[in-house]
């Protein structure tokens, strides 16, 4: 039985790439939220040498630091070519349950590509959990758990990996 494919036509990048709270278009929620995650931490011990105080200044300064960072390096990635192919084909992938639509593995697309754009040097096994709590902060309540979200994230790290190693 051949599988049905469904498509989604976007009629331009302010479509599917909005931020999910305010509406903006430019969201990368998984690359600010890791970034500021680790920038918070990295300034926060930083800051530690100068006692509660700067502990405290050092996260703060490091988590919007880290934030902003990390929505630059989301960016690599053209978000809009990647929603696209993912609407397209996700029902061709090995791991898709008939009965699944696109928008319960979405985040964990998202999460795969922004992620491979913010963890350049690393590969997946080495950041998945840093990608699962990522993926946990931005998934809907129809979206799958991350046991099954983790494949689609591979896929779309991988389909970015493939296309930076097919540039160079």
């Amino acid at each position: 039985m051949d599988k049905v494919l469904t498509r989604r036509v976007v009629s331009n990048e302010e479509d599917v790439n909005r931020d999910p709270l305010s509406g903006e278009t430019g969201a990368h929620p998984i690359g600010t939220g890791a970034g500021a995650v680790s920038g918070g931490m990295a300034g926060g011990v930083l800051g530690a040498i100068a006692g509660p105080a700067g502990a405290l200044i050092g996260a703060v300064v490091g988590a919007v630091a880290g934030g902003l960072a990390g929505k630059e390096a989301a960016e690599a990635v053209n978000p809009t070519a990647e929603e696209i192919h993912w609407r397209e084909y996700y029902t061709q992938e090995p791991y898709f349950v008939a009965d699944k639509s696109y928008e319960y593995y979405g985040p964990g697309y998202r999460t795969g590509w922004e992620g491979r754009a913010l963890f350049d040097g690393h590969t997946f096994d080495e950041v998945e959990n840093q990608l699962r709590l990522a993926y946990e902060r931005v998934k809907q309540r129809e979206s799958a758990d991350w046991a099954q979200a983790r494949d689609a994230a591979r896929a779309a790290w991988e389909r970015v990996d493939h296309s930076w190693r097919r540039a160079k």
